[in-house]
């Protein structure tokens, strides 16, 4: 497997590539609302990504149509944005990538339309917590498994299952690079590290859309949130490349 250790030059590109990628959330967070559609959203990200001197980069990505992905309920990632209205209760995960001087800042977040469940709302707590306990594990000396089992035994109490379908990955000038982080324990992945999970409210298994060969759903049409921060392993732990200017924390959500 071939990793790439980045320099500390590398990782200032990161924060600028990862800031902007987080002030698109920002940006597009009062725009969430009832009867918005998903491709008002993205016309307004890319607008807003285009504006600040970078490039959307989903659209075109192995024919990827749109600049973000717009994942609502029963979609677990990599829903594409259409002309339907979203609808009080909705639950909405909204991915966003930028290349910001041939680098790349990637980052998801829950979104509320309207009033959610409390089942939704439970559901993205969880998910959001879990995402920061495996943060806590990105460190030196730690293993990768170790980022999937924080988030299975975090996850575990709630009745919820993880994907496994679908992972985390590696960034930097390449949009995905080795290694892979699963969401869930895998006593074979042992790499140590050196200097996103899904998780849908019934089982685990997906379903890829044979309309558009991107849509991924859960199996059972249950609800799936996710979350997914930018990291840069250091002597000290994580850092977080991907978090809000704004402060924004969790919840709310917008």
């Amino acid at each position: 497997m071939n990793i790439t250790i980045h320099s500390q030059e590398d990782f200032e590109f990161m924060r600028k590539a990862g800031r902007l990628a987080a002030e698109t959330l920002d940006f597009i967070a009062p725009y969430v609302k009832v009867g918005v559609t998903t491709n008002e959203l993205n016309d307004l990200c890319h607008d807003f990504i285009i504006n600040a001197g970078a490039i959307p980069a989903p659209l075109n990505y192995r024919g990827y149509p749109k600049s973000i992905c717009t994942s609502k309920n029963a979609v677990v990632c990599h829903g594409v944005p259409d002309d339907k209205p979203l609808k009080d209760g909705d639950i909405l995960n909204i991915d966003v990538t930028v290349i910001l001087n041939g680098w790349h800042g990637d980052t998801s977040r829950m979104f509320w339309v309207g009033k959610p469940s409390i089942k939704a709302k439970r559901l993205c707590d969880a998910t959001y917590n879990a995402l920061m306990e495996a943060i806590k594990q990105v460190k030196p000396g730690n293993k990768l498994n170790e980022i999937g089992l924080a988030i299975e035994k975090y996850i575990r109490d709630f009745g919820y299952s993880i994907v496994r379908s679908y992972c985390g990955h590696g960034i930097g000038k390449v949009f995905h690079a080795p290694p892979n982080v699963v969401h869930f324990y895998d006593q074979d992945e042992n790499l140590i590290l050196k200097e996103e999970p899904m998780i849908n409210a019934g089982k685990h298994e997906t379903l890829l859309s044979k309309l558009d060969d991107w849509t991924v759903t859960t199996r059972d049409l249950s609800l799936s949130a996710q979350f997914e921060h930018t990291l840069g392993v250091t002597k000290d732990g994580a850092e977080i490349f991907t978090l809000s200017p704004k402060n924004w924390h969790f919840p709310p959500y917008n």
